[in-house]
């Protein structure tokens, strides 16, 4: 499934997504994970971080309700929310979340099907 603006660097994202998978980079030489997909590490500058899969954990850094659609794919979900959540693994990931979430909620992400796209969904994670 290709997504809009994909690219050779954003794909191996990509295709985590397609196989129910939260990758994010970390740079080999420093050790560093990066929030954003990078040619080269943000931090030291080593090229070629390596895609490592997330436990999908972590904790909300931000939130921001959507009440106007950026797409007409998008339109039958206003209002939604949107969470910048630090994984424990150190990347920053954005993702869609579910209504009710603070600043500071431990949450766990997971791999859905959205307007027809494969996007990442943040709730609290389930007690067990």
């Amino acid at each position: 499934m290709s997504a809009p603006g994909s690219n050779a660097l954003s794909r191996p994202y990509l295709e985590g997504l397609a196989q129910g998978e939260l990758r994010f980079q970390r740079c080999a030489a420093c050790g560093r994970a990066q929030r954003l997909a990078r040619h080269a590490c943000a931090w030291c500058g080593a090229p070629e971080p390596a895609w490592q899969t997330a436990a999908g954990t972590g904790t909300v850094f931000a939130l921001t309700e959507v009440r106007r659609a950026p797409t007409d794919a998008f339109r039958a979900l206003v209002p939604y929310t949107l969470a910048l959540v630090d994984l424990d693994e150190g990347a920053r990931l954005m993702g869609h979340a579910v209504a009710g979430l603070r600043i500071g909620d431990r949450v766990r992400g997971h791999c859905v099907e959205i307007a027809g796209h494969r996007l990442v969904r943040f709730e609290p994670p389930t007690s067990g």
